[in-house]
């Protein structure tokens, strides 16, 4: 096969390339496995928390997006600031990053949830007013954290993809008589974000492995779930290892979506 490729410089079609004989033997290894698990273990649990499963894989996923988008937009401004930024808003932004990039998320979260958290209710103009109900739940905690570490380590990242950007483009694009705005927005930033796609990509992985981090705060997400059936049944390694193969899955799709991004962006932008 090895010399089909090198002799045609094509790629082997689909069905072919899962025949290879290291994936037939992973593949059949995998197989082996899930025989196994399914014969020897218990899975009788699972009928009795499959709604709750749902629920929690979906704030998961809810968690992971919503963050990820957020701390994206915050990490676009971080990253320009520091590129290009005047030094009072470098220096803030710099600040940013190094404290978020520099302290664990646990800890971080717990600051905001059992610090900040706790100073609310101090104060009656809170109390009564139309966001208590949601400053009084774990979860707005758990996304202002989670959303503030995306945006400490992705701002990072897309400052050195700002600066990485030539400035011979920029100096061209204003000799032709485009705004800086326009130059931003139609050279700079897609070619930013182009060079970044593939550390954003790991970061986003990153982000959904530290989402279990939010059952620390009482917030019940896929993790948490496995938690509670370890707990009420004293079943330990069952509930792990479906909790292992779900994030499995949910990494490979996003390594996928990735992948078909930076396949479908052009190499070369502007």
């Amino acid at each position: 096969m090895a010399n089909v490729i090198e002799v045609t410089g094509k790629p082997l079609p689909p069905l072919r390339a899962w025949l290879k004989p290291h994936r037939i033997v992973l593949i059949a290894i995998a197989l082996a496995l899930a025989a196994y698990a399914g014969w020897t273990m218990r899975w009788d649990w699972i009928p009795d928390y499959a709604p709750l499963a749902v629920e929690g894989l979906w704030r998961t996923l809810w968690l992971l997006v919503v963050t990820c988008i957020l701390g994206f937009a915050l990490a676009v401004p971080l990253g320009l600031a520091q590129a290009a930024g005047p030094a009072y808003l470098a220096l803030p932004a710099r600040a940013f990053c190094t404290v978020i990039r520099g302290t664990p998320l646990l800890l971080q979260l717990w600051l905001l949830y059992f610090g900040l958290g706790s100073l609310f209710p101090q104060f009656p103009w809170i109390r009564g007013s139309e966001l208590w109900p949601y400053l009084r739940q774990a979860w707005p905690y758990a996304m202002l954290a989670l959303t503030m570490s995306f945006a400490g380590y992705e701002g990072e990242v897309m400052r050195g993809a700002f600066a990485g950007v030539p400035r011979g483009q920029l100096e061209s694009a204003r000799a032709f008589g485009m705004s800086r705005w326009k130059i931003f927005r139609r050279i700079w930033l897609p070619q930013a974000i182009q060079r970044a796609l593939p550390t954003l990509a790991g970061e986003t992985v990153l982000q959904l492995k530290a989402t279990p981090l939010v059952a620390t705060i009482t917030v019940v997400d896929i993790y948490a779930v496995s938690s509670r059936v370890r707990q009420d049944t004293f079943i330990i390694f069952e509930p792990l290892l479906l909790l292992a193969l779900v994030y499995l899955v949910i990494t490979g799709l996003i390594v996928l979506a990735f992948r078909r991004l930076e396949a479908r962006v052009p190499t070369r932008l502007g």
